[in-house]
């Protein structure tokens, strides 16, 4: 079987080295790929956002399966332009996928279909959005209804933080069209978790659970990122709390996508606030998130093209998603500056000094002059898999004390939420 990947991060190159264990996998692309994951699988210099590049590369290639990596496709529709050809493609269609293109129209379904989440208000004027702040009181989230790469969700604890941010979104548009609307939510407080699944449309199977760590610095400080780490599997998600998501949340979204027409087949991202005993819906996503695919990817024995399949066709319910009794953390190690503005082009030395063990997916990788460089804010996920927890933050940060390149920058708090919980 000939498969395409579609993307070029840390996401893309833990699924490159997941179908690289498949006994059905004969050959392997990934567009446009990185550093990293030239060494496992055939790198094409192709945008994962230029989808009539993507279709007529998978039909001269004869691809029997493309699973896409990041959001900006999904949403764009590359599934409908591959189904359409008559090609297999793994994820979901444009109109399912816009629940997370679209923050309004997500909350427009859980308000629908009863899904809990934060209290929220929409707003296309600036000058509206500030007065339902001033009238309704502080803290809020600010978010940009559409794709932000993580970045367009602000939290305001004063009014300076929500009228820049305001500022920053729907006047300055920092986030492009992105910021033509702006939804206004209620601050939840809690522990967030994230529980990625599987779905048909019909059968939903979670994966095992994970923490994401949006934040740029330790003790979640700093602004939001696309994420410097993550592990799995996260005590904060009880088997009582994730019975709940399954029952309140995940299930009830895919069951209301289908009653709308917009039948959901592919991983749903459910990122969720724990507030006391129950989950919240913070957002929604429409693929593997990034860096969480790291850890969650690394504890999965059953083979995931079996899974792609079983989804394809209809036939979820019939598969049994078996996982290690393990546990797994991934390091992201970032470039100076991330998540503004960075220098690229650094050398990146101790790549080949890391126990056999331990995963270093590439992120924002190139290779130049026979080196490899950072390319990318994000650079390495440092991922390391253990008996438990505290033994993977062991070997993840032993492994990282191995790996240097000029103004990089790391959380040393990954997983520190884990070992207070224990």
């Amino acid at each position: 079987m000939k498969v395409l990947v579609v993307g070029g991060g840390g996401r893309e190159h833990a699924l490159v080295w997941k179908l690289k264990q498949s006994p059905k996998v004969t050959e392997i692309y990934c567009a446009p790929g990185n550093a990293g994951i030239a060494r496992q699988a055939t790198c094409v210099n192709i945008s994962a956002e230029d989808i009539p590049a993507l279709l007529a590369f998978a039909r001269g290639k004869a691809i029997d399966l493309t699973l896409v990596g990041p959001e900006a496709p999904l949403t764009a529709g590359i599934v409908d332009e591959f189904q359409a050809a008559g090609l297999k493609i793994f994820g979901p269609s444009r109109a399912a996928a816009e629940i997370e293109g679209s923050k309004v129209f997500a909350k427009e379904i859980m308000a629908k279909y009863g899904i809990p989440t934060a209290g929220y208000a929409v707003f296309t004027s600036p000058d509206e959005a500030i007065a339902h702040i001033q009238k309704n009181g502080l803290p809020c989230v600010l978010k940009a209804d559409g794709l932000a790469a993580g970045k367009g969700v602000i939290i305001a604890h004063d009014l300076e933080t929500a009228h820049a941010a305001v500022k920053s979104i729907m006047v300055n548009r920092d986030f492009g069209e992105a910021g033509a609307r702006l939804v206004v939510e209620e601050c939840l407080t809690g522990e967030e978790v994230t529980i990625l699944a599987f779905t048909d449309g019909d059968t939903v199977i979670p994966m095992m659970s994970s923490q994401d760590h949006k934040r740029a610095y330790d003790h979640d400080e700093g602004p939001n990122t696309g994420g410097m780490g993550a592990y799995a599997p996260a005590p904060v998600c009880t088997p009582e709390l994730a019975q709940r998501a399954m029952e309140e949340i995940l299930m009830p979204m895919v069951h209301a996508l289908k009653a709308e027409g917009r039948t959901y087949r592919g991983v749903i991202y459910a990122g969720l606030m724990v507030t006391g005993q129950a989950p919240k819906v913070l957002e929604f996503n429409v693929r593997f998130g990034d860096p969480e695919a790291q850890p969650v990817l690394s504890l999965l024995e059953t083979d995931l093209v079996e899974i792609m399949e079983a989804v394809l066709e209809g036939r979820l319910d019939q598969i049994d998603i078996k996982w290690k009794n393990q546990a797994s953390i991934c390091v992201v190690l970032a470039s100076k500056g991330y998540p503004g503005a960075y220098e690229k082009g650094k050398v990146i030395y101790g790549l080949d000094e890391t126990p056999g063990d331990i995963m270093i997916f590439h992120a924002g990788t190139a290779e130049k002059d026979g080196q490899i460089v950072t390319s990318g804010g994000r650079v390495l996920g440092v991922t390391a898999t253990g008996p438990d927890i505290p033994a993977a933050i062991r070997k993840a940060y032993a492994a990282v004390g191995q790996i240097g390149f000029d103004g990089m920058h790391y959380r040393r708090d990954i997983g520190r939420k884990a070992l207070d919980r224990s």
